[in-house]
């Protein structure tokens, strides 16, 4: 069983559904990341998506694209993010770590040597958002061997023909784009998310976490009424990005936390 396995079988045991946090590594640089993300656990997150600065980020909007360049411009590298993990993982061995980006930083690495250099490191999943479920033998069944979990993306537009592709070699999660477009675009609604949450469960078996297009914690609170969990990326990256002090970004964080955990 996987970290993340674990955590939602925990979840479960307790009534309580995933509140997931993304923070791009190395914003607004090392340490100052290194601060959040070591801080997040305490604050309520169940996993922590750790984003992988990229030049070309085409699925983010422009908060988290500049948060890459933050990143990228401050000396963030593939090996940088992960002794960010390697630096939390001194400190704690069970809240799961979500690795997020594309893939050119992996290939360009090396994929046996990413994977090995990851899974050392403590990370426990990935998720590659340029890689369709066509390219599988590049690096979801590889991650699979080496013992991570592979969560793709489902959206809007996965209809019931597509849907099985999408989910094969899938496993942790699946995480539900819930709106058309890019991230921090729009705002999440339950009434549309809730039917697709019930079609991507019951054909996969697996939790359905939503993302995008939730901002504060009455958001987090309504989308997580219809879902195993909710992720919130954008609006803790706005924050950050504005220079909030890390104290303030966790207690923001805490407050998202805590709708999540009142569904």
């Amino acid at each position: 069983m996987s970290r993340i396995d674990a955590k939602f079988a925990e979840l479960r045991q307790d009534g309580k559904k995933a509140f997931v946090a993304y923070v791009m590594a190395g914003d607004p640089d090392f340490d100052t990341s290194l601060a959040i993300v070591r801080g997040l656990p305490a604050a309520g997150v169940d996993i922590i998506e750790l984003g992988m600065p990229f030049t070309d980020p085409m699925a983010d909007g422009p908060t988290i694209q500049l948060a890459g360049q933050r990143a990228l411009e401050a000396g963030q590298t593939l090996e940088k993010t992960l002794q960010i993990v390697r630096e939390l993982r001194q400190q704690d061995s069970t809240t799961p770590v979500v690795m997020m980006g594309y893939y050119n930083p992996i290939f360009s690495r090396g994929v046996d040597r990413f994977l090995s250099d990851a899974k050392a490191a403590g990370v426990d999943g990935l998720i590659v958002v340029d890689l369709p479920p066509e390219e599988d033998a590049e690096l979801c069944i590889p991650a699979q061997a080496a013992g991570m979990n592979f969560i793709r993306l489902a959206t809007p537009t996965t209809d019931d023909r597509r849907l099985p592709k999408v989910l094969q070699n899938t496993s942790g999660f699946v995480y539900y784009v819930s709106i058309t477009g890019i991230t921090g675009a729009a705002n999440a609604e339950a009434g549309d998310v809730g039917p697709e949450v019930a079609r991507i469960k019951a054909a996969s078996g697996l939790p359905v976490v939503v993302g995008f297009g939730i901002k504060t914690p009455e958001a987090a609170q309504t989308i997580a009424n219809v879902a195993d969990g909710v992720v919130v990326g954008s609006a803790i990256v706005e924050r950050i990005g504005k220079g909030a002090p890390v104290a303030e970004v966790l207690a923001f964080v805490r407050s998202l936390a805590d709708g999540a955990h009142r569904a």
